[in-house]
Order: structure tokens, then C-alpha cells, then sequence
């Protein structure tokens, strides 16, 4: 008795586990086919919506190039910006160092002049003003003396022109008088 029971157990136990062993396999095929289904339905929908996807895309694309490009316009205009506020900065302390060698220049070469003896633009100046003076007085002072020496000049001229005239027939008598004794 106990073996029919137990072979009775054992027909139900197979009986039961070749049901399950249908039931799970027929579980997996199901599930096996709604995946590839689902798979099929997502690639039918990528190829319907793929080429929409693909446009959007782009379009996403393109603003946020333009947003970037945007963005690094602005930064390099910042960048020039202070850039160009450096180069003058530099520029103006560049100017002022070369001012100042252009002043110690000049004193350094003054001064050597100085020792040397070379007078400089302003005693030239100041020389030139003076002798423009001194011209001045030299012409007030000789117009009055070249009136009289105009006028003594014509009167020593007149009086020797009336000379000469009282000497020429004196002249022709001493030639006469010198032929006859000869």
C-alpha cells in the first residue's frame, strides 16, 4: 500500500510538473513574443518619428550654437576690452619714461654745453635784442651827422671847383712864361 500510494504521488507529482512545465514555457513564449513586439512597435515609431526626432535635433543644435557662440563673442569682447585698456596703460608709462629720458637728455647735454662755453638759445636771443638796439641808436646818431657831412662835403667841393677855375689861368701863364725861356 504504501508503494501504490507513493507511485500515485508520483504519477500526480509528474502530472502536475509537466502542467507547470507547459504553463511556465507557454508563460515564456508569451512574454518572448511581447517583447519582440514592443521592439518592433519602438523601431516602426523611431522610423515614423526619426526623421521629426532628427529635426528637432538639429534645431536644439542650432540655438545652443548660437547661445555659445554668443557667449565666446561676449568673452572675447571683455578679453579686447581689457586688453586694450592694458596696452594704453603700458603706452601711457612708456610715453611718460620716454618723456622723462628725453628731459634728463636734454639737461645732461645743456649742461656739458654750459662748461664748455656754448651760449644757448636764450643768450643768443638776448644778444640778438641787444645789437637790434644798438642798430637802432647807431642809425638815431648818424642822421643827423651825415646831413652835415652832406652839407660841409658840398661846400669844401665848391669852394675847390672855384679854386681850380682862379688856378687855370695862373697854370697857363707859368706854361708860357717857361716856353719863352727855353
Amino acid at each position: 500500500m504504501v508503494k501504490k500510494m507513493s507511485s500515485e504521488t508520483k504519477s500526480t507529482s509528474s502530472a502536475a510538473s509537466g502542467l507547470l512545465d507547459n504553463h511556465l514555457a507557454a508563460a515564456v513564449k508569451d512574454s518572448a513574443q511581447q517583447i519582440w513586439l514592443a521592439g518592433m512597435g519602438a523601431f516602426s515609431k523611431a522610423q515614423e518619428e526619426g526623421g521629426k526626432v532628427f529635426d528637432a535635433l538639429v534645431k536644439e543644435g542650432t540655438t545652443l550654437q548660437k547661445k555659445t557662440q554668443g557667449m565666446a563673442e561676449d568673452k572675447i569682447s571683455e578679453v579686447t576690452g581689457k586688453m586694450s585698456a592694458m596696452a594704453e596703460g603700458v603706452t601711457a608709462k612708456a610715453g611718460q619714461n620716454w618723456d622723462k629720458l628725453e628731459q634728463i637728455f636734454e639737461q645732461r647735454t645743456a649742461k656739458a654745453m654750459n662748461k664748455l662755453g656754448v651760449p644757448t638759445a636764450k643768450d643768443v636771443e638776448a644778444l640778438q635784442q641787444r645789437i637790434d638796439v644798438l642798430a637802432a641808436q647807431v642809425a638815431k646818431q648818424s642822421k643827423p651827422a651825415a646831413r652835415k657831412a652832406t652839407a660841409t662835403a658840398t661846400k669844401p667841393v665848391a669852394k675847390k671847383a672855384a679854386a681850380n677855375k682862379a688856378s687855370k689861368p695862373v697854370a697857363a701863364k707859368k706854361a708860357a712864361g717857361r716856353k719863352r725861356t727855353a
